[in-house]
């Protein structure tokens, strides 16, 4: 059946069944209420008022920048990857609750008004600066929670391909595709420490020094011992010279070469004996010196024979770490959860997605998205029950933030009532239980 003006649907396969759509009264993203309990613990407010300014005036400062920007950020937590998004979200309950009063009645902000604020307002140099520091302040508040003395940071590159005429992007031969390649460096809890957008076309390792000396710089300054991980791109002299500088400790694969092979023929031969269906693995550590260093250095080869394969596999691993070459290899293979945490960035909340044509403008969507994975990720750390506290960005998306609500006003007291499928009454308590056992953030 059919429906009359701002009349209910009734369908003809079940006559008691009436079908409303109430945009403004029912939100599929209540699970966002929980991050931005979370936000408000780690003062997340402060920090946007402290490193973004406002340069508006007069009507356009109706909507706070605070409200904008968490705006940009929630929705790209809850998987809106474009602000045309916003034209719909704009009454959403749960968009207008996450802000100040000031949006609770009259709404959050239109597709027009937030793409002036992401392009424009904060592509201005100053709060482009700013965002580097409100996420990298963020994550501060959760070392300040917990932060073991032993600090790993992982670098890794990644591409993100374009389709238009961007600014700055090109043709990648490595990965095939014309694109952007940003360089971003880890914590080993998940957190994106620092980034860099460059262009496509630039080396694996370009920029690294001012990513990762910083961050060094800062560790240390806490008393911290830090230790470096990375791929074979960053096999560099100028890297290792910079890390015994400073006294960190480091495990960087290095390519196969003749020079390296010789030094562990007699592990190249293949065991006598009939193969077995576990792979022999045989581990050998020796300095080795190439061309362009200045020094030998500790060097692990693993030699890997694996049944149905007539050639092992060889990787080698330049080091100065102490420890035994098993320990070595099993430290640098966690290295690989770098590569998972940029793909949750990807498909949790979009970071592929830089459509427009400036650089800069690209720049700061980057941004946003980094700054929306670390808000999500901090939750997942501190937040989540033991059970579950190793869900993927994209389940906890899925199955928490997606939640269905209905908002209901009274005179005193907005109510949002929650549907209870994965986002339990239970779990909800816990969750916030744990919020609020947080300390409570310094300055």
């Amino acid at each position: 059946m059919g429906e009359k003006q701002n009349q209910p649907f009734q369908l003809s396969f079940n006559a008691s069944l009436k079908v409303d759509f109430q945009g403004s009264r029912v939100t599929s993203d209540g699970g966002l209420i929980l991050v931005r309990e979370l936000d408000e613990r780690l003062g997340f407010g402060g920090l946007i008022t402290q490193h973004l300014s406002d340069s508006r005036r007069g009507k356009n400062t109706q909507l706070p920048l605070a409200d904008l920007f968490r705006q940009s950020v929630y929705s790209r937590i809850a998987g809106y990857e474009d602000v045309n998004d916003a034209e719909r979200l704009a009454q959403d309950p749960t968009f207008r609750l996450i802000g100040s009063e000031k949006t609770w009645d009259r709404g959050a902000a239109l597709t027009s008004r937030l793409q002036s604020f992401e392009t424009e307002m904060l592509a201005e140099d100053e709060n482009f600066a700013g965002l580097a520091a409100v996420n990298r302040e963020l994550i501060a508040k959760a070392e300040a929670v917990e932060s073991p003395q032993r600090v790993v940071l992982d670098m890794d590159s990644t591409q993100i391909p374009v389709y238009g005429q961007q600014e700055n992007s090109a043709y990648n031969g490595h990965f095939e595709s014309t694109c952007y390649h940003p360089l971003l460096l880890f914590d080993r809890e998940g957190d994106c420490l620092a980034a860099k957008l460059r262009p496509g076309n630039v080396h694996s390792a370009d920029d690294w020094e001012e990513l990762l000396l910083p961050e060094i710089e800062r560790q240390q300054r806490l008393g911290k011992d830090v230790v470096f991980r990375a791929d074979a791109a960053f096999a560099k002299p100028e890297i290792y010279e910079a890390l015994e500088e400073r006294g960190v400790k480091y495990a960087i694969r290095i390519p196969a070469n003749d020079s390296l092979e010789r030094d562990i023929g007699e592990l190249l031969t293949r065991p006598v004996g009939r193969p077995t269906h576990k792979p022999v693995v045989r581990y050998r550590s020796f300095l080795y010196r190439a061309a362009s260093w200045t020094k030998a250095r500790r060097v692990v080869a693993k030699v890997e024979f694996h049944l149905g394969e007539l050639f092992p596999r060889v990787g080698f691993i330049v080091t100065n770490l102490e420890t035994d070459s098993r320990a070595v290899v099993r430290f640098y293979n966690k290295r690989g959860t770098a590569e998972q945490w940029i793909k949750e960035g990807k498909q949790a909340v979009k970071m592929t997605r830089l459509s427009c044509h400036r650089f800069r403008c690209n720049e700061v969507r980057l941004w946003l998205s980094l700054i929306a994975y670390n808000l999500a990720n901090l939750g997942r750390r501190l937040v989540l029950p033991r059970r579950i506290e190793n869900w993927s960005l994209t389940s906890l998306q899925q199955r928490l933030v997606k939640t269905g609500g209905r908002l209901i006003k009274h005179a005193r007291y907005y109510w949002l009532l929650l549907a209870e499928s994965h986002l339990t009454r239970r779990l909800f308590g816990a969750m916030v239980r744990r919020i609020a056992a947080l300390p409570l953030p310094s300055g």
